[in-house]
Order: C-alpha cells, then structure tokens, then sequence
C-alpha cells in the first residue's frame, strides 16, 4: 500500500482554498465570490427579455426534460421543447457546436469547454427569479460554470461518485479508496471503474492523499509530472480492472451479476440495484462528482424561451421533479420541504449537506491555465488528458 494519507489541519488548509474556488490575489487564476479569471469570447448577455419565440431546442441528459413538466411549461410561455438525450460530455459539447440547440445541461467536464469556445453565453441571473436564497450556496458561483464574475451556468442538481461494494464479498466496509486502487487489492479482477477521461481526475484525488509530495492541491490542475503520476496509477489499476462502465445499465448489471464486487458508483446506480447488500461509503480520501447546469447557447434562436426554461425548472417543484426522476441531489433546497417523500429523497442524497460536497471534487474540464493558482508552470488541458487515457486503454 502506498504512504500513510495526509491527514489534519495540514492537508485541510492545503485543500481549502481550491475547493472554495478562492485563492491569493496575486495570479488572478480565482475570484473572491468563486469561479475563474481567464481569457473567454467576449460574448454579450441578454440584458431584458422581449416576447417568447415558438420553441426550444434543448440538449439533456435523460430524465431532465420530460412531458411531465415540460408539457405545463409549453402550455404556460407557448414555447414548444425540442428535446435531443446525449449520453455523454462529450456528445453534448459536439451537439451545441452545431448550432442546432438553445440549450444544455452541462456537467463540470463539459462546461469549460463551451465557454472557452465561445459555444455558450453569460447568463443574467437578474431575469431569473428562481435562482434564489433558496439555490443550495455549494453550487452558487463555482469554478466549472462561472468566468471573471459572470455566469454561465445555472444549477440543476449534483451527486458523488462514491465507492460501491458488494457486502457479502466485501465484508469489511472500506474507508479508503486504496482497495479499488492498489495492486495488491484482495478484489483484483472484481474491480469496475468509471470510462471516461475525466476518470484521471479520481486518480489525482488519490494521489493528493497518499502522494502529497507530488504537489497536487486541484484534481483537474494537473502539471505534466502530476499527470504522468496520475496515468502510472491507472495503468497500474487496470490490471485490477474486470470492466469499464460508462453505461450505467451496464455497471447495474455488473454488480447485481455478481462479476463486480466494489467500484465507482453513483448513489442513485446502487439505489436501483435494490439490494439492500450492496452499499457505498463516500473515503476518507474524498471523491469526484457532478454538478450540471443549464447553460444558454451563444447563439440561440430562442433565448426568451431558453430563459424562460431555465427559469421554469429552478422552481422548487419542478427542480425537484428532475432530481428526482434522474437520481440526485437538487439545487433548489426549498424543494426537500415540500413532502415527507421529498425529505427523504433529499436526505438520501445528501442535499444540503455542505459538509458531505466539502469533500467532493466536482468536475472541471481541465486546461492550460492551472485552476490552482499556480503561475509557474502550464497544466494539462483535456485534450492531453484524452489523449493520455487512450494510451493505456487502447
């Protein structure tokens, strides 16, 4: 097993400052209020909104954008939805480049990239009234969706990606992610890990933990040492490996198959194993996770309607309806005391839970200018990061 993980006031005060999105105010990599200072397409935010066009042309994940709430959305503007389901990041980023939408619902690892391209404009929260006291503040103002003081991105829900085991295998319950990841795991060749560049991202959180001399203080800010460091340790894991899952239906079926014994999860993938052997553990070291967004094509043919959806869907009842229908923690707090059911959906997923999400890394598309402050070297950016998880994966 590697070194002992870094623990106390010293890791703490290492982490903090990037996970809060803050830093010195010496580099100008971060803003006080959250988010990043960088060079982005100067592109113009809609200032007032002016009658509703026919329709909207939206990119989602599944389960975002369903009849049961968008039915009563067009029967309430006149704005007929256009749904298109991407099934991954990168699906989504291709499809707003065609300038076919007016909407996505990014993740972490896919905003970055529409906004450096210029592919999604700044979005004026003033004509959102929705986007309240009530929007949970872990989700407010984040480095993923939010460039020199303006946003990009408002928030539609988050989740972990939390260690998942089979308690009749596993029979005692981890507290580090050491057994997913070591070579001498006793669960080699039961192990299933998540298929996805962004994935390089949970290796790094390892590291920071168990490797604290390699100076890794943000996952997704990686030097070319760091990555280097971080692709050793994956190559070392898929030797441990059984399966990749990207399909969660796939991952599903893994663990109730009895192939997989422990890995990468969500909370609603185990929820819908139902049983009740299977349980999940946030470690010690920390995790990578999600949080998407509505975000507003640069070019939209129907920004009334898009705002008018964004803003639609930040209520606390038809917020609550996509979390619930996709399986995770909603932005809008106000949502969990609408119904004992809604309590306990959000106490299942960790709602407002800020010091749960303290110790979740959400995804960040990762880019030349480190996210961590540093101005002494240049990081990795998500092309490397692609190419580099397709060196050892191929």
């Amino acid at each position: 097993m590697r070194s002992k993980i870094m623990t106390g006031a010293a890791f703490i005060a290492v982490a903090a400052l990037a996970l809060t999105g803050c830093s010195a105010d010496t580099d100008g990599t971060s803003t006080a209020a959250g988010g990043l200072s960088i060079d982005v397409p100067d592109i113009p935010m809609l200032e007032e909104l002016g009658e509703m066009e026919s329709e909207v042309n939206i990119v989602a994940w599944s389960g975002f954008v369903e009849p049961a709430w968008s039915d009563a959305f067009t029967e309430e503007t006149g704005c007929t939805v256009n749904r298109r389901v991407a099934g991954t990041s990168d699906e989504m980023v291709q499809l707003m480049r065609t300038g076919d939408y007016d909407l996505v619902s990014a993740s972490g690892d896919a905003s970055l990239r529409l906004i450096a391209g210029g592919d999604v404009q700044p979005i004026n929260l003033d004509l959102i009234p929705n986007f309240g006291d009530d929007i949970v503040e872990g989700m407010k103002g984040q480095i993923y969706d939010t460039i020199n003081g303006k946003s990009y991105g408002v928030p539609i829900g988050r989740g972990a990606n939390i260690l998942q085991y089979n308690s009749e295998v596993v029979t005692e319950a981890p507290t580090s992610w050491d057994v997913a990841w070591e070579a001498d795991s006793p669960y080699a060749g039961e192990i299933i890990a998540y298929d996805a560049p962004i994935y390089i991202a949970d290796a790094a959180v390892y590291l920071m933990a168990h490797e604290p001399d390699l100076g890794i203080t943000n996952p997704y800010a990686l030097d070319q040492d760091q990555l280097d460091a971080a692709i050793d340790l994956l190559k070392q894991q898929n030797k441990i490996v059984s399966e990749y899952w990207a399909d969660p239906a796939a991952q599903i079926t893994s663990f109730a198959g009895g192939t997989t014994s422990l890995g990468t999860s969500w909370e609603i993938l185990r929820k819908l194993t139902d049983d009740d052997k299977f349980k999940s553990v946030l470690p010690e070291e920390g995790s990578t996770g999600w949080s998407d967004a509505w975000m507003i094509a640069a070019e939209s043919q129907s920004p009334n309607c898009a705002y008018a959806w964004v803003d639609y869907t930040s209520a606390a009842d038809v917020n609550g309806a996509i979390a619930t229908n996709f399986g995770m923690a909603p932005a809008n707090a106000a949502f969990c005391e609408t119904s004992d059911e809604a309590a306990a959906h959000c106490e299942y997923f960790n709602a407002t839970d800020e010091e749960y999400f303290s110790n979740v890394w959400f995804w960040t598309t990762p880019i030349e200018q480190c996210i961590d402050g540093r101005t002494d070297v240049t990081c990795t950016n998500f092309q490397q990061w692609t190419d580099a998880w397709l060196s050892f994966k191929s």
